[in-house]
């Protein structure tokens, strides 16, 4: 028997959560997949799937008290971001003040989390697509510090996390999904307060 999907609610409750990566099984574990495995989390934690295919993106929808949160995992690879991001917003609907975007940092140190509301792409490919798309800078970021590496940091950022790094990558993983949720709960200047301290 064919089983309807739920509804969408309204607009006003629902958020959109962009994780950036590549797709492929090849980059599943590289540290330019960081966003992809803060989503994976947050489905993870509540028993949904990012598995539907919509807007050039792998997505799910998890709910949090009477909020929204779609998930996606855009599929166009990471320097092209913004075609799936702009889908997206189209799609569900999302302002920009509700669309939070995760992704990999060089500028900061491996583990250092930085919540943004705004600012330059920092070199990172995925953002300068997104503020192509989106037309502006100001929207909502989750920088997630892997370090740089001495000279070019291209073969870096496609490369897999050290045995070290593995060993500490669930709880920074981790601690990433707490600062979405908490945004959607509190909003983003409180998500700063609370998880720009260093730890």
């Amino acid at each position: 028997m064919f089983r309807r999907k739920p509804a969408l609610p309204p607009a006003s409750d629902r958020w959109l959560v962009i994780g950036l990566g590549n797709p492929g099984r090849e980059y599943e574990r590289s540290r330019h997949n960081v966003g992809f495995l803060v989503v994976d989390e947050l489905a993870r934690r509540h028993g949904a799937r990012v598995t539907d295919k919509a807007a050039k993106s792998l997505t799910g929808r998890i709910r949090i008290g009477d909020r929204e949160l779609v998930l996606a995992k855009p599929q166009t690879m990471m320097n092209l971001s913004g075609l799936a991001a702009k889908a997206l917003r189209a799609k569900y609907d999302v302002p920009l003040e509700r669309t939070l975007v995760i992704h990999d940092d060089l500028d900061h140190p491996f583990g250092r989390l930085r919540l943004r509301k705004s600012g330059s792409s920092a070199g990172n490919h995925g953002i300068d697509s997104l503020i192509g798309s989106f037309g502006t800078p100001d929207f909502i970021r989750f920088r997630v510090g892997i370090g740089r590496p001495p000279g070019d940091g291209v073969d870096y950022v496609l490369s897999p996390f050290t045995a070290d790094e593995q060993s500490q990558l669930a709880a920074i993983i981790g601690r990433t999904a707490d600062a979405v949720l908490y945004t959607a709960e509190h909003g983003i200047d409180r998500a700063m307060t609370e998880f720009n301290r260093v730890s």
